[in-house]
Order: C-alpha cells, then sequence, then structure tokens
C-alpha cells in the first residue's frame, strides 16, 4: 500500500477503468469530471487497456490523475485482468468507476472474487444503447452487470436499450460540459478561422467524430456533395480519427470533394475548432448522449444532426438546430442550406447557447460524488 498520512487517507479512493484514453467522447468526460472534482474528499486515478489510445493521459495527470495502462493487447486479453486485480489491492481502492461495457464485463468478476477486504466497490456507466454492442458483449453484461453495486446511464434512451431488469436497477444521470469554459472561447473565432484559412463569407460546417461505422460519414460526405452541386458556399471539416480514415478519404476524392470536405484528424483542442465554425453537423446511425453535440452548443453553433439516441433530448428541431433521419443525406444537405440565412442560424445558435446550460457537468460529477461516498461507506 502506498505510504500516505492519515488525514491523505481519509479520501475515498476511486479508479476509472476504460478500454483507452482516446480521444472519444467518453473519455473527455473523465477529462471534464477531473477539473472539477472534490480532491478534499476524493483521490482519483485512470486505469486503460490499450497502451496506443494514450491522447488524454497527459492531460489527467495535469489535473492529478495518474493513469496506469494495463497494457492489454486487446480487450480479452487476460493477462489486463490479474493486472487490474494487483492495481486495486496496492492501491488500496474504495471504487472502480468502469466506463467500458467489454472491459466491464471482464473486471467486474475479477474484482469480486477478491477477498472482502480488498474488495472494492462497482459503479458502471453505460455510455452508448446496448444496440451498438456486439451481441457478445450484449450476452456478457446481461450476465455480469448485476455484479455491479450501482449502475448508471447517460441518457433515458441508454437505459430503454437495456433489459428490463437490468434497466430497473440503473439510474439515469446525464452527463455534460463545462459550458462557461467553451462559451469564453468564442472570442477566439477569427483566429481560429484564420488558421483554417477560411475566408470571411465561407460557412463552415463542423463535426467532431472519430472515422468509425456508427458516425456514417458516408451520409454527410453525400449531402456534402449535394450543396456543392447546389453551388452553396459551404466547407466541411471532420475532427477524430478511426480505422475508416483511409476508406472515407478515397471516398471524399470519388465525390470530388476536394478542400470542401477536410479531414483534420486528431486535434488535442477540438473547441479551437467548434468555435471556428457556423453549424455543428452530426450524422450518426446511433448515440447515447453525444459530448461532442455538447460542447458545440456551449461554443455556440446551431445543430443540424440525426435524430438518434439522445439527440433528440437535447436539440428540438426548428429550435436550437434541424433534426434529420438517419442515412438521408437529402435531409441532411436541406437542413445544413436552410441555415444559411443568417437570421435563422443566429436565432438557432442562441437557443442552442441556452438550451445546453442544462447539461453542465457539474451536476453529473455532483451524482457521481454522492454515490462514490455512499458505496465507499458501504464498501468500509
Amino acid at each position: 500500500m502506498p505510504d500516505v498520512t492519515q488525514g491523505q487517507r481519509q479520501r475515498i479512493r476511486v479508479l476509472w477503468l476504460t478500454k483507452g484514453l482516446g480521444p472519444g467522447g467518453a473519455e473527455r468526460l473523465l477529462v471534464s469530471s477531473a477539473a472539477i472534482v472534490d480532491r478534499d474528499r476524493f483521490e482519483l486515478r485512470a486505469a486503460y487497456l490499450l497502451p496506443w489510445k494514450d491522447h488524454l493521459v497527459g492531460r489527467l495527470a495535469e489535473l492529478g490523475v495518474p493513469a496506469a495502462c494495463l497494457d492489454g493487447r486487446r480487450e480479452l486479453d487476460p493477462r489486463w485482468v490479474g493486472r487490474l486485480r494487483d492495481l486495486v489491492r496496492a492501491e488500496d481502492i474504495d471504487v472502480v468507476h468502469v466506463h467500458s461495457p467489454l472491459a466491464a464485463a471482464l473486471a467486474r468478476p475479477a474484482l469480486r472474487m477478491l477477498p472482502r477486504r480488498e474488495r472494492p466497490a462497482l459503479l458502471g456507466t453505460e455510455h452508448n444503447v446496448w444496440t451498438s454492442h456486439h451481441p457478445a458483449t450484449r450476452w456478457a453484461n446481461r450476465l455480469t452487470l448485476p455484479l455491479e453495486d450501482a449502475t448508471i446511464a447517460v441518457s433515458d434512451e441508454v437505459r430503454a436499450s437495456m433489459p428490463g431488469r437490468l434497466a430497473r436497477r440503473t439510474e439515469v444521470v446525464i452527463h455534460g460540459v463545462d459550458v462557461d469554459a467553451i462559451a469564453g472561447r468564442r472570442a477566439e473565432r477569427d483566429a481560429a478561422r484564420a488558421e483554417l484559412g477560411l475566408n470571411g463569407d465561407e460557412l463552415l460546417v463542423a463535426t467532431v467524430a472519430n472515422l468509425r461505422s456508427q458516425k456514417d460519414y458516408p451520409t454527410m460526405l453525400r449531402a456534402a456533395r449535394r450543396l456543392a452541386e447546389a453551388g452553396e458556399p459551404v466547407r466541411f471539416v471532420s475532427v477524430g480519427q478511426g480505422p475508416l480514415a483511409a476508406e472515407l478519404e478515397a471516398e471524399r476524392d470519388r465525390l470530388g470533394l476536394g478542400e470542401r470536405f477536410r479531414f483534420l484528424g486528431y486535434r488535442e483542442d477540438p473547441i479551437r475548432v467548434l468555435v471556428a465554425a457556423d453549424i455543428f453537423c452530426l450524422s450518426s446511425r446511433f448515440e447515447g448522449l453525444p459530448i461532442a453535440l455538447l460542447e458545440a452548443m456551449a461554443a455556440g453553433l446551431p445543430v443540424v444532426a440525426t435524430r438518434v439516441g439522445g439527440v433528440p433530448t437535447v436539440v428540438t428541431d426548428g429550435m436550437e438546430g434541424r433534426l434529420v433521419p438517419a442515412g438521408d443525406p437529402s435531409a441532411l444537405a436541406a437542413a445544413v442550406a436552410g441555415l444559411r440565412d443568417p437570421t435563422l442560424r443566429a436565432g438557432a445558435a442562441a437557443a442552442a447557447a441556452e438550451r445546453v446550460r442544462a447539461f453542465g457537468i457539474d451536476r453529473a460529477v455532483q451524482r457521481q460524488q454522492a454515490l462514490y461516498e455512499q458505496l465507499a461507506a458501504r464498501r468500509r
């Protein structure tokens, strides 16, 4: 056990467990949470499986959250489970908070088998609808999720996607972002647009989404092509990385979009791109509650998004932007074109900036802290 003073040990030790610390929405939530957790009451650590997903390790370290890589070459590599058990025992962890479904399915029974005096309490967060999981992952979670002491879901839609008996034991805790911090960066707009080489009158549509099938980039690319054919002066930029990068760049080139659709790859600071934009776009096939959507609204952007997952709980069609069916490039293009009108765009932007105030990260962190305290007291 680490050498700490008695005063320090009064703090509750929480370990966040996730598949990776890459630039995804769930991972960025950890960074936002770390910035405001009460350090007089909680001592935070993080553990992640995949060594190449380490983008946010440095940022967490700056916030006083050390991250340990369990060095799993893949999620089903059983060696990381033993390393997790060793870490929990060595650090005398009070609460393990799991954030990845397959990792959670393996970690739950492994931690439950620890001797009682070494066994942490278990809290899980369900970040995405269960229909998005591989069938084997759904099966494993059906079996092991009851081993958790408490479970939360990020939206009503996520909870509704769970099997009935598991949904009934799950609490919805709406997650969010640091609204004021992001809103304060809107003054960077001119400098951010200059960095992207934009002319004053060009309409910029931005998305922040990893390059995976869930995000349905082909639909967004086809929408961009329709706008180009209509002569609309609209550019798209994407922040994100993923396994479909080469395939999507080839499709962009096949459609002849060129500089009209730029893949910027991973950006350590996606907010810098958002404040340069005029519209935020999301073409996902399914979602939980997308953090990038909330970040964009806090940056003052109107939204064009597909009507999936938790998106309609945040955006009302015709208010903060437009909602369209998934997989419909014509509808997506028409919604973007409709927001070219400066008056409509300004009204939707103002509504988005006001609406997102209901999704501040502080509320979710307060509830999680209360759960940490309840679970740690029971464990001790």
